[in-house]
């Protein structure tokens, strides 16, 4: 199991080693009144060099009274569990859940839990976490770290549910953001938890909220609480919890009646200036890495869509409330505003990665590991991202939308798909076999070159990705009054040009820039000489 060291910000003291193999996730959340269509929109990028790559559908199903859902484990938890053949890529082998999951030359994942199951199961958008499902639930996940208990690994007999399967759960039973929080809380109640502190953003058609857990060092129940998001607002999640006073009576906030109590009980509780039981002070859910690797990419992009606030880049110590939970845009937000802020790298900022001590190639704004070198901050681009996905829920359309980027968004389009089966060129790829049938590999392709000579190929790369979403929003726009299966269809054969098109974007860019041929140095990226040039 591959271990991290988690550097909490009090100080940047060391801490314990956190088991996850991931520079983690940067989630958004796009309230119905912020959006200039009137969509919710929420976003997660998936980060990590070991996540699973597949966005994959899982159907509907019927069930028989007395059957019992089996819970899985995950390598997105804190690491791989071959015990219970539970391995990063593919994260599940269980083809009784969906094709998409039918690996015969690999072990059946060993599930560590059983639930009842329900009479009926709605169909969803899965990943390493759930994306969206047919009646317009939608979720995002992002990793963040508690102090008092880093991580708590799975034990039988313990805890059962990470918040991925248990967001699948609520994917597979509820049609609201309110449903979903009801039933996601009495499951930790029930069955308890394991893994990290964990951020979700749950969203319908309607509202959103923000929901955060933590499990308890017996893996016993659990700690949860979720916000309300006020319509109008755009919010921002980055590995670090957010949600700050506990309200009792406060319809904007849901949490077990038991919560303060059980904060007193293990010796955690904190308050804030005001007296109220502060959540982030109380699980000291503090920074990774860097002091701004996440309260950087919460400024970011609170500064992006609301710049009129002016909201400082510093604050006092990772325990700062400087930051709201979510803002009023200057301007309603596009859908394209959302996906921009993936391709972010602070550029036009004092954080430029490209400008970077860390920068990769040709101004590259990738920062790759590198042994006893502090890292610089996050940014919400991060060479780790193995999927970007972009949910989107409007009356207007014929189903919900998942729109997905794969590999990192810089150099991947986002490609629409609705909740229904998606073509076999977007399922089951494997990072350790090359397979020319899969869009991860002409992606992987691209991506690999263009990183490589990112100031020469990419503004060849940037025109492409322009073309291919124009084409494919237009084709949304154009689609509005098909059926749900002929909306899908539309959809699926859109993916299957786009696949086509990056197969010969990499042909094209090798073709035209072969071993280096026509590769020049920019005025941004000279090279600096080591040796005199005169003898």
């Amino acid at each position: 199991m591959k271990k991290f060291l988690a550097k909490i910000a009090v100080g940047l003291t060391v801490l314990s080693a956190v088991s996850v193999d991931a520079e983690a996730c940067t989630i958004m959340l796009v309230t119905k009144g912020a959006s200039e269509d009137g969509s919710v929109l929420v976003s997660h990028s998936n980060d990590g060099f070991g996540g699973d790559l597949n966005v994959v559908f899982v159907p509907a199903k019927n069930h028989k009274k007395g059957n019992l859902r089996p819970v899985y484990p995950t390598a997105a938890a804190i690491g791989e569990l071959p015990e219970y053949n539970c391995f990063n890529n593919p994260y599940l082998v269980a083809p009784e859940r969906s094709d998409a999951y039918n690996f015969p030359d690999r072990p059946q994942t060993k599930a560590i839990g059983y639930i009842p199951e329900v009479a009926h199961t709605y169909a969803y958008i899965d990943a390493d976490y759930p994306a969206v499902n047919e009646h317009g639930l939608m979720m995002a996940e992002c990793t963040d770290v508690s102090e008092h208990l880093p991580e708590l690994e799975y034990k039988e007999g313990g805890g059962f549910f990470y918040s991925s399967e248990l967001g699948r759960v609520a994917m597979e039973r509820c049609k609201t953001a309110r449903e979903a929080i009801k039933l996601m809380g009495e499951l930790i109640d029930e069955y308890g938890l394991f893994g990290t502190a964990e951020t979700l953003f749950v969203a319908d058609k309607d509202e959103g909220w923000l929901f955060e857990m933590q499990p308890t060092p017996s893996g016993k129940g659990g700690l949860w609480i979720a916000e309300k998001i006020p319509d109008g607002h755009f919010s921002i999640a980055a590995n670090q919890l957010r949600i700050r006073a506990i309200r009792e009576d406060d319809p904007n906030q849901i949490f077990n009646p038991k919560l303060p109590q059980m904060l007193k009980d293990l010796g955690w509780a904190a308050y804030d200036e005001q007296g109220n039981l502060d959540w982030v002070k109380s699980l000291r859910g503090g920074e990774w890495y860097h002091p701004y690797y996440s309260k950087r990419r919460v400024w970011r992009g609170l500064s992006i869509v609301a710049p009129s606030l002016n909201l400082s880049p510093k604050v006092s110590d990772y325990d700062s409330d400087y930051y709201p939970l979510s803002v009023k845009p200057d301007k309603k937000l596009a859908i394209t505003d959302v996906m921009k802020l993936y391709r972010d790298y602070y550029q036009d900022t004092e954080f430029d990665r490209s400008t970077s001590q860390f920068a990769g190639l040709f101004g590259s704004p990738y920062h790759y590991d590198y042994e006893d070198v502090e890292p610089a901050e996050r940014a919400i681009l991060s060479a780790k991202i193995s999927y970007t996905c972009v949910a989107q829920v409007n009356d207007t359309l014929p189903a919900p939308i998942c729109w997905v980027s794969i590999n990192t968004a810089l150099e991947n389009p986002f490609i629409p798909f609705t909740v229904a089966k998606m073509p076999a060129a977007f399922n089951r790829a494997l990072r350790n076999e090359y397979d020319d049938s899969k869009m991860f590999w002409a992606s992987s392709q691209v991506t690999a070159l263009s990183r490589g000579y990112w100031s020469v190929l990419g503004e060849t790369v940037e025109e492409t990705i322009q073309q291919s979403e124009k084409n494919s929003f237009e084709l949304v726009e154009s689609s509005r009054n098909l059926s749900k299966d002929k909306f899908a269809a539309t959809l699926n054969q859109n993916a299957l040009k786009v696949f086509d098109d990056w197969k010969k974007l990499y042909t094209r860019l090798l073709i035209q820039y072969d071993v280096g041929g026509g590769v020049k140095y920019d005025e941004k990226n000279p090279p600096i000489p080591d040796a005199p040039t005169e003898y």
